[in-house]
């Protein structure tokens, strides 16, 4: 049962957040890697509603079984490029802080795909699903009824 319904949500918060969405969008970055990033981060956060809605939003895209059946496992399977390898490492890095900054080798890798505009947009990226992911098992949506709308 869901703790805080779509009704209970103060006025403006999600469309400030859909804003951001908006935002990342424009970034010229491949909506099918954000969309792995986001189901990936999904997966390490353990959000049931986010991993359903970024695996449907990838279905609908008509992105690999193959690959979505093993994105959990992407460092064991040949079947992600190198660019989306370290796309991948980096928002795992970036999902799991630690007192740390990202490691140079992470970071240097990145930037060998990635110019500093997209590194800021990835950035963004990842934080962004974060805050949906805390969002949404703070106040259990429940996985299942989301409906891809485009």
């Amino acid at each position: 049962m869901e703790r805080i319904t779509y009704q209970d949500i103060p006025e403006g918060m999600f469309q400030h957040l859909i804003t951001i969405e908006e935002f990342i969008k424009t970034s010229g970055l491949e909506q099918n890697l954000l969309e792995l990033l986001r189901l990936r981060i999904s997966q390490i956060n353990g959000c049931a509603y986010c991993v359903d809605m970024h695996y449907k939003e990838l279905k609908h895209t008509n992105e690999n079984e193959l690959r979505l059946s093993s994105l959990a496992v992407w460092k064991e399977t040949p079947y992600f490029t190198d660019k989306e390898r370290a796309a991948l490492n980096f928002a795992e890095e970036l999902t799991a802080l630690s007192n740390a900054p990202i490691q140079n080798n992470i970071y240097n890798t990145i930037e060998t795909f990635f110019s500093k505009k997209e590194i800021s947009f990835l950035s963004l990226a990842v934080t962004q699903i974060n805050t949906w992911n805390r969002l949404m098992k703070t106040f259990l949506f429940t996985p299942g009824k989301y409906k891809v709308t485009s």
